[in-house]
């Protein structure tokens, strides 16, 4: 069914979304609901918070979107949710919303990675992407650089032993007096900063290692944040610009390493909310222009969490007929790789 249309749910953290997405690559409608005004006071997601926000929306959300493409549940041809890894009170949420949908209208469900959903969504925005390729996915709870062989073929290569580097954002962000969400806001005040004046570590860079590290940048952050008495506001731009400078050294350094151990990858690939970083997708284009090799990143738009992503996995895996039964769990942790090799410190859990 090359013309497959797929209602997609998302809801792992602190978004609520539901998109229609058609195999040709048309968005006929979606909606996102952000929750940044509930959880800004308390400097980070609440999970409860969150999950009750996504049950009192989800259902509005389902029928805005089916009236604005114009169509019924009977139209749609399957039914995709995220199921992990992610906040278990949201995903519990958005999987039941989508079982339930499925069951009454007859439809197949497919449970989807969350991690897969960030995976293809660059094949949604660019037709002309195509297998095998190298991905670094970058988030608030994930750094994973994954060769990606085909749908639902993932080939871990490197994940992070401690902190994402989207946590480090985040909480660097807030040592910094910078607001919530914290990833844009540190970016926009590295914009005026001077990236040179902090000599901040750059965890692992230049070794053997395949790995990611961060917890060791973040507390450096603390420590110069901890120094200045009265900091400035130029005082604050350069100490963030010194550490979105050194996460991205980072990102660039180790993804070379990957880089050379998949010699047939046909693009490198960034994906998830750090994506959009303007910093680090320039150092990934300028790594990937040195190799040869076509730099791909999704719009700024599909690089946060959102519905779009979920029905375009759903739709990539429905036509290739893997869908689920009604029993399939929520999971507060999913491997896209369960085979990779489990890593010291935190990357057990990748």
């Amino acid at each position: 069914m090359n013309n497959a249309l797929v209602l997609g749910i998302e809801s792992s953290c602190d978004e609520t979304a539901v998109a229609l997405v058609r195999a040709d690559r048309t968005i006929l409608a979606q909606r996102i609901a952000s929750q940044n005004e509930a959880h800004e006071r308390f400097g980070g997601v609440v999970p409860e918070l969150a999950a009750r926000a996504h049950a009192d929306r989800l259902a509005p959300m389902v029928q805005a979107v089916l009236d604005e493409a114009g169509i019924g549940l009977a139209a749609v041809d399957a039914i995709a949710g995220t199921a992990g890894p992610g906040l278990i009170g949201g995903v519990m949420v958005g999987l039941v919303t989508a079982k339930a949908l499925a069951m009454a209208a007859g439809k197949p469900l497919i449970a989807v990675n969350h991690l897969e959903g960030h995976a293809l969504s660059p094949r949604l925005a660019d037709a002309a992407l195509h297998f095998p390729y190298l991905l670094l996915l970058v988030s608030g709870g994930h750094c994973q650089l994954l060769f990606v062989e085909g749908v639902g073929r993932y080939r871990r290569l490197a994940t992070t032993i401690d902190d994402a580097v989207g946590e480090a954002f985040d909480k660097s962000a807030k040592l910094l007096g910078l607001g919530f969400p914290g990833g844009p806001a540190l970016e926009r005040a590295a914009r005026t900063g001077n990236p040179a004046r902090h000599a901040l570590p750059r965890p692992l860079v230049g070794s053997d290692e395949q790995h990611f590290s961060f917890a060791g940048l973040k507390s450096a952050v603390l420590r110069a944040r901890a120094a200045m008495a009265e900091p400035s506001a130029q005082d604050i731009a350069d100490l963030a610009a010194s550490f979105q400078q050194a996460a991205c050294d980072c990102l660039v350094d180790r993804t070379a390493r990957a880089l050379a151990r998949v010699p047939q990858a046909t693009a490198l690939v960034v994906a998830g909310g750090v994506a959009a970083n303007q910093r680090i997708r320039g150092a990934l284009s300028e790594l990937a222009a040195a190799h040869g090799l076509p730099f791909v990143a999704p719009p700024l738009w599909l690089c946060t969490d959102n519905g779009a992503m979920i029905a375009w996995a759903g739709v990539e895996r429905f036509l290739a007929g893997d869908v689920d039964d009604l029993h399939a769990p929520a999971r507060p942790r999913w491997p896209l790789d369960p085979a990779a090799e489990a890593v010291r410190g935190a990357g057990v859990k990748a």
